[in-house]
């Protein structure tokens, strides 16, 4: 041993290191491969065909089609994205429901639509940090346009019953969203 102290990270849910094996995927599109997916030229297909490889993996890894893949910059602008992006459209439900314990991200963004007039309900949670799916129910009404509860908590790592909601908020005609960020490659 050579008498250091030894480090132990346990937060690896706000920010982990890449792994190595990313790091070298991605060294070559900082370098010598660099260029615009958009742009119709050789430099450009190329990080083309390499956005549309890392759209297939990360479609694989959730048992969804590529085309369902949105690559945005972060998880907040993501939640940012999908209540706002539900919302706006939907004049005929306008009613928002989210779990009291979600990230800033979805909180921010609820109080945001809250001080447009996009009624909010914030379900409360268990002592355990579970949200109820019966909470969640109560909670729903002829307008919800959209349910929002994050897969597994940022904080405590309480995994939700996010199944069972889905399955609640479908019946009743609203979209579900969840921040799974926290699950991918854990779960």
């Amino acid at each position: 041993m050579s008498g250091e102290p030894r480090r132990v990270d346990l937060d690896h849910n706000a920010t982990t290191r890449p792994a190595r094996e990313v790091v070298e995927a991605m060294l070559p599109y900082f370098g010598a491969a660099w260029g615009n997916p958009s742009s119709v030229h050789a430099r450009g297909e190329a990080a083309r065909e390499a956005v549309e490889l890392a759209r297939a993996r990360v479609a694989a890894l959730i048992g969804a089609a590529p085309e369902e893949i949105v690559f945005t910059a972060s998880g907040s602008e993501a939640d940012n994205l999908a209540l706002k992006g539900v919302l706006g459209p939907r004049p005929e439900r306008r009613h928002l429901v989210v779990s009291a314990i979600e990230h800033p991200a979805v909180l921010e963004s609820a109080a945001c639509l809250e001080a447009q007039g996009f009624p909010v309900t914030r379900v409360p949670v268990t002592g355990e940090g579970l949200v109820e799916p019966e909470a969640v129910r109560r909670a729903l009404r002829p307008d919800t346009a959209l349910v929002s509860v994050m897969l597994v908590n940022n904080e405590v790592g309480t995994i939700q019953p996010v199944a069972e909601i889905a399955a609640l908020a479908r019946q009743a005609g609203a979209l579900m969203h969840t921040d799974a960020v926290q699950a991918v490659g854990k779960l």
